[in-house]
């Protein structure tokens, strides 16, 4: 049975159906996000910097495309990332969560809410990096000259790293898949072409 055969059958499927929709919905709310800059941001600058560096532009794969446009989700899921991997690391030497990664499914809950409790500072401290970086120069991308203004910034991109962790939250409660993985890998998709037509371009120049 060919691909367009399987997925008639899955789509017959109300359950299947409704949770394919609902994750699309999902990804939509995503990319919509990933397009809402934030102000004081000299888009132009931002976007022609991250053509030049190529470091940047790996950063901005990562993140959907949304650091290029520093949206309010800018710092994409790398903090939760981060989080996830430190408290990894960490059953390693701590006993006491080691013994909670021994517990099913009540461990990997209390597990999760370290990860999310950890992820806002290092959510925090990273948007607080980028702005400074960007605002650096005589010609700074990021204008911000108002310890509020920076202030606000930082919350708004934290709350939107949090926002992503609870919309990937969603989906993984319709036991598709892992919501977090899934969101991840749809704004490396999204991203791709450009990246890669960017790097066709740098290497035939």
């Amino acid at each position: 049975m060919n691909f367009v055969g399987k997925f008639k059958q899955i789509w017959r499927i109300r359950p299947l159906r409704n949770s394919i929709l609902f994750i699309f919905f999902i990804l939509a709310i995503f990319r919509i996000g990933s397009h809402i800059p934030m102000p004081g941001v000299d888009l132009v600058a931002l976007k022609d910097l991250f053509a030049r560096n190529q470091m940047l532009g790996m950063l901005n794969l990562l993140t959907g495309g949304a650091m290029s446009t520093f949206s309010v989700v800018a710092l994409g899921l790398g903090p939760y990332i981060t989080a996830s991997i430190i408290i990894q690391l960490l059953t390693m030497v701590i006993p006491a969560l080691e013994e909670l990664s021994h517990e099913g499914q009540a461990g990997y809950q209390k597990m999760e809410n370290y990860t999310r409790f950890l992820t806002v500072p290092l959510a925090f401290l990273q948007a607080y990096s980028i702005i400074k970086l960007f605002s650096q120069g005589s010609s700074p991308i990021i204008s911000l000259t108002h310890s509020f203004d920076i202030f606000s910034t930082i919350l708004v991109m934290t709350a939107g790293t949090m926002f992503l962790v609870w919309l990937g939250d969603l989906i993984t409660e319709r036991k598709i898949g892992n919501g977090v993985s899934l969101l991840i890998f749809a704004g490396i998709v999204d991203a791709l072409p450009l990246t890669l037509q960017k790097a066709v371009v740098s290497f035939t120049a």
